[in-house]
Formats: structure tokens, C-alpha cells, sequence
């Protein structure tokens, strides 16, 4: 059984410090190969037996500014977690002042901290059952050691590219009304943003990527535990705390003119299900990595509700932020739009020309939207 040592003399998270001469500007232009974000990751490590749980690296472009980038094991924490850190860290330095000692201690309620774990009550021994799953686990074309704590390699491919799309916080609603259009108002209730963003870009990407009505898709989202555990956690707990959800569908079902009602509909599905209790969604999902050959996977990675912009060091909101874990497999990012509340960031790694073919899809179906209402 995995433990967590945070006690040692020597404990502490890893921060490196590196210059780089290249064109920083080049960083956040619109279109760009994804492996040149790559050497400004901060290195995490990992052995057999041991691995770190975070680590960060900032890398000074003189007289341009700089990047922070963050490296987190996943089994400790979640984006959540790193987006409290992150606003927690930005904030100590924002409110920095020569005759005022500042400590973690200071932070406002809403970035203070929670690390209680007793709350969380495990009658049914899913921790074991989630253990010996992950010892008896063989992946296809690995031979690793399933006691390693080694990630297992997945290149990135060096001709795919990084973009990022946005909705303005306009088009949430006119895919709304749009959506609402094609139900003849049925729905009892409005889609979320997180939900119109998240069907409207899979439709896209599964268009972009050239699918055909035979093909099967598999997708879903991540939600967060918190809230929904029964005592409910803090907001601001720190951990890994999250389930995922998921359904293989025909790709013909989102290829039709109202693919975007029907992922809208099997998302909100997925939601209310949550409701019965996020424990007994876990005891169904042991194993939850068994897909049967051929079938698409497309997640989304992240959330418009954690605040990662607001993280300001005291020289204003980032530039620009990217989810790193997307340059592999065929998933998206999702975030809060850095210039308008409401709005929505995504963000994708494609082949040329898959890319061409969803920024097409995505641009012209959002004038469409505006226009037909």
C-alpha cells in the first residue's frame, strides 16, 4: 500500500530555476507545435519506489518576462488542488511588503487550506479493491513492473500543434438558445457553460477528426468529490479527489445536426447520476480501463470553475495557460477564459491538418449560431 511521507528533514517541493534566449512571444502565439512547451516543464522524480508529488520550474526570458510550469502526481493531488496552490503561492507574493511578514497562515478563507482525510469514511474497502485492481493491471504492449510507481512513456508526437479556442461568454449563450432551439424547449433547465463547451468542442474534434457514423466515441468528464461525499469535504481540501464518468456512443449520434443537444444531454445524464452518491459510482467502476478495441476516447481535462488566471504574482493575470497532458491520446483542455468572466478557454493538441479542419468547424459554427438567432 502506497504511503505519503511529508515529515523528513529533507521533504520539501522542488523548485528549478532556468534561463532560456528563445522567442518567449513564440510561447503564446495562437498556433504552434506542441513540443515546444516541453523544455520549460519542471522535472518530477520518480523511481520504482518512490516518487515525488510536485514540483515546479520557473524559466526567465530577460527582459520578456517568464514561465511557471507545475508537475503533480496525480495520485495525491488533483487540478483543483494545484489551482489553490497556485492562487495560494500568487497571492503570499502579490501582498509581499518589506515590514509585513507574510505566511500561509494569512491567506484569505477562501485560499486557506484543508488537509483532514478522517472526514472521508471508506465502509465498503474500495481502497483494496482499487489496490489490487491496479497490482493485477496489464496495459496492452507494456511489460512494467505494476508495483512501479514509473509512469508509463507516452511520446509526444513531434508533428502535432497546440491552438487555443475561446467562447466568449455571448457565444455560451447563443449555443444555449441554439440547443434549446432543437429541443422545441423541452430541456427543464439550462445546460451549463461547462456543458454547452465541452459537447460543442467534442462534436467538432469528432467531425475534425474525420469519424464516421460506424465508429465508436467514448467520452466523459471528471468530476470533483468534494461537495458530494457524504460528510461533503472543504472546497479548499487538498488531495485527490475526483471520479470520472464516461459512455461509448455512435459516432453517428454527434455527427448529426444535433450532436451538440445529444452530448449536452448524456453529459447532464452523467451529472445527475452523481447524485446517487459518488461511492457507489466507484464500486461499479473496478475495473473502469477495460475499452473493448477501436473505440475513440475523447476526454476533457480540467474545469472553467477552478480560477487558474487568477493566480497574479503581482504583475497581472498570466499570458497564457496550457494543460500539458493533452499532447497525448485525443483529449482537450477546459478552463476560465483569461479576459471575461463567463467565458471559456479551450485548449487542443491536433494534427495540421485536423486542426485546420476544427478551427473551420469551430469558427463558422459559431457565426452560424450568432447569426440564425
Amino acid at each position: 500500500k502506497p504511503i505519503i511521507i511529508y515529515n523528513t528533514a529533507n521533504d520539501g517541493v522542488l523548485l528549478t530555476v532556468a534561463e532560456s534566449n528563445e522567442d518567449f512571444d513564440h510561447l503564446y502565439q495562437e498556433v504552434r507545435y506542441a513540443s515546444e512547451s516541453h523544455p520549460y516543464l519542471a522535472p518530477l522524480s520518480i523511481s520504482d519506489t518512490k516518487a515525488s508529488v510536485l514540483s515546479f520550474q520557473i524559466t526567465l526570458f530577460p527582459n520578456k518576462g517568464f514561465t511557471i510550469s507545475s508537475t503533480f502526481n496525480h495520485a495525491v493531488l488533483d487540478g483543483r488542488s494545484l489551482s489553490l496552490f497556485m492562487n495560494s503561492w500568487a497571492y503570499i507574493c502579490r501582498n509581499l511588503d518589506e515590514n509585513v511578514k507574510i505566511s500561509p497562515s494569512s491567506l484569505s478563507e477562501e485560499l486557506n487550506p484543508s488537509f483532514d482525510r478522517t472526514v472521508i469514511q471508506d465502509s465498503e474497502g474500495l481502497e483494496m479493491r482499487y489496490l489490487n485492481y491496479w497490482l493485477g493491471l496489464k496495459l496492452p504492449g507494456s511489460d512494467a513492473n505494476p508495483r512501479s510507481l514509473e509512469p508509463i512513456p507516452f511520446p509526444v508526437p513531434a508533428d502535432v500543434l497546440r491552438a487555443t479556442f475561446g467562447f466568449s461568454r455571448e457565444d455560451i449563450k447563443k449555443i444555449g438558445e441554439r440547443v434549446s432551439k432543437l429541443e422545441n424547449g423541452n430541456q427543464t433547465k439550462p445546460f451549463s457553460t461547462y456543458v454547452l463547451a465541452y459537447a460543442y468542442t467534442l462534436v467538432c474534434m469528432v467531425k475534425a477528426k474525420g469519424l464516421k457514423n460506424n465508429n465508436k466515441v467514448k467520452f466523459g468528464l471528471t468530476a470533483d468529490c468534494r461537495t458530494r461525499l457524504n460528510p461533503p469535504l472543504s472546497r479548499n481540501y487538498i488531495g485527490n479527489c475526483v471520479t470520472s464518468c464516461d459512455v461509448i456512443v455512435e459516432a453517428e449520434h454527434l455527427l448529426k445536426e444535433t450532436g451538440v443537444v445529444y452530448v449536452a444531454k448524456r453529459l447532464n445524464e452523467m451529472i445527475k447520476g452523481l447524485e446517487n452518491g459518488v461511492l457507489e459510482i466507484a464500486k461499479e467502476k473496478v475495473p473502469y480501463m477495460d475499452v473493448e478495441p477501436g473505440v475513440r476516447i475523447i476526454l476533457v481535462v480540467g474545469s472553467s470553475r477552478w480560477g487558474m488566471y487568477g493566480a497574479d504574482f503581482g504583475w497581472g493575470k498570466p499570458t497564457n495557460i496550457e494543460t500539458t497532458t493533452i499532447d497525448v491520446g485525443e483529449s482537450f483542455s477546459m478552463m476560465e477564459s483569461r479576459d471575461e468572466s463567463g467565458g471559456v478557454e479551450i485548449g487542443l493538441v491536433l494534427k495540421k491538418n485536423e486542426m485546420e479542419i476544427f478551427d473551420s468547424l469551430f469558427v463558422h459554427g459559431l457565426k452560424g449560431v450568432r447569426s440564425s438567432l
